[in-house]
Formats: C-alpha cells, structure tokens, sequence
C-alpha cells in the first residue's frame, strides 16, 4: 500500500477516535507528511485489510513524543500494548527521554496510562488566536531564513529548547522540508533576536519554535512578534494557533493577553527508562 494511502486511511482513524471521546489527538501531520512508508517511527495496525490502530514517533532534539490511538471496536485486545512495546524499543536507541501523549480528557488513554511504567511530567494547552484585530508592531521585522542563519537558529534550539547541538543540527536538517512551512528570523535594530515557524495548511495556522535569545528576552520582543504575526495571517484568511506548556505561566500570560483561547489541554507522561 502506498503511504499518501495510508496517511488517508489514518486520518479517518483519527476522526473516528476522536468523534466517539470528543476530543482532540496531537498526531504532529506536519511531520508524518514529511515521512513515507518505510519510515520506523510509524507503527500500523490492521486486521483484515482495515486500519484499526496506529502509533508515532515524534522527535523533538533528544526527546520522542509517542501518540496513538485504536478504534474502540478493537480495544482491550492487547493491540496497542503491542505497538507501544515497538515503539519504545524503537525511541531508546535514538532519543534520551520519552514522553507519552494523551490529551487530558480522554478516558481511554489516562486509563490505559495507569498500566505502563510512566509518572506524569507536564500539560501542554493548545490555543486558538479569537481577540480583535491589532495593528501589527513596528519594533520587530520578520524576514525568511536563509542558510546563513542556520547557524544562529541552531544556538537558540540549544540555549532555549535545551537541544544538543547535533539534535538541533538534525532537527534543522528535517524542518527545512516541512509542507507549507515559513520559517522567520526576528529581528530588532537589524540585529537577529530571535526565530519562529509558521505553518499553515487548509486555512489553518500554527505557530512554532518561537524562541528569542536569552539576553533579549523581557524586552517585549514576544509580544511584538506575536503581534506582527496575528496581523500577517489574519490578512491571509487563517485561523492561529500554537501549543504552550501549562506551567509556562510567563509564555501563558502573553498569549492570552494577545488573544488566544485555550481549547484543548494534552499530557504527558515520562516513560521510566
């Protein structure tokens, strides 16, 4: 079977999981779009030629997000016990910390949790921009990326997303291939201060990666982007959103205070090495 197949298939798994629990799974599309079907941080399940369950690997640097899901109809057979037993073997030998993701109201994920060897680490709100239009801010300016940057854009992965400097060097490496992806230098007095990406799909758009350098910060160069970048999509029809740890009250406070709506809540769960 071909993979833009399956990518079909499993977005009406998705559907299906989703509209039986009403809630939101995070399956990171921007990344299963750039894989194919040989890539080993998929893990399919069928029976009887029907997709009846799926698990991804996520790599963030040197930590892996595993996120899943089964069909009800399929449940309580073991089958997913069985792809994330594939799947940490898997993410030990490439990342040093595994988290596993379930979004927080889902009775089947924080039920089926309870049996693996996990302790809870942290929750992550998803946000949608729903204030009122604001004028973009002239203190920043946002141009596209070049290869000249890739330099400073690997530092700020290592001095503010805890990155090693080879996992920043593959994280830059893949990201450069991502669909529908813009990846902005922030700068302030022609001097770069900091990087963001966003992504944008079917009139959908998602904010990642913001960072800005450690000495600037607290300047209110956040808010200036975050500003420059509502304005900017908003012009071009999209929707906003972006993720937010839940104990990032700093980073929380400033979204909100621009606009944005926490709609989806997910945890994580450390898995014990």
């Amino acid at each position: 079977m071909e993979y833009h197949q399956q990518l079909s298939e499993l977005k009406n798994l998705q559907h299906q999981c989703e509209t039986a629990e009403d809630l939101q799974l995070k399956l990171n599309w921007d990344m299963l779009e750039l894989r194919n079907g040989n890539s080993k941080e998929n893990f399919f399940h069928y029976e009887e030629g029907k997709l009846c369950a799926f698990l991804g690997i996520y790599g963030f640097g040197s930590k892996a997000e595993l996120c899943g899901m089964v069909l009800p109809a399929y449940r309580r057979r073991g089958i997913f016990s069985q792809l994330l037993k594939k799947a940490i073997q898997h993410a030990k030998l490439e990342y040093e910390e595994i988290l596993l993701n379930t979004p927080e109201n889902s009775s089947s994920g924080q039920a089926f949790l309870k049996q693996v060897p996990c302790l809870y680490a942290f929750s992550e709100h998803q946000m949608k921009w729903q204030g009122s239009a604001d004028e973009a801010s002239n203190d920043i300016s946002l141009r596209i990326s070049s290869p000249s940057d890739q330099e400073f854009e690997m530092q700020l992965d290592v001095e503010c997303f805890g990155f090693s400097p080879s996992k920043a060097k593959e994280h830059n490496q893949r990201i450069k291939n991502e669909k529908g992806l813009n990846r902005y230098v922030i700068e302030k007095d022609g001097k770069p201060v900091g990087k963001v990406r966003v992504a944008a799909e079917g009139g959908e758009a998602w904010i990642y990666g913001f960072a800005v350098t450690p000495a600037e910060q607290g300047k209110g160069i956040g808010r200036s982007t975050l500003k420059s970048l509502i304005s900017q999509e908003q012009s071009k029809g999209h929707s906003l959103s972006l993720d937010v740890e839940a104990d990032n009250s700093n980073a929380l406070k400033l979204y909100e205070s621009c606009g944005f709506t926490s709609y989806c809540t997910q945890d994580y769960y450390r898995f014990s090495l």
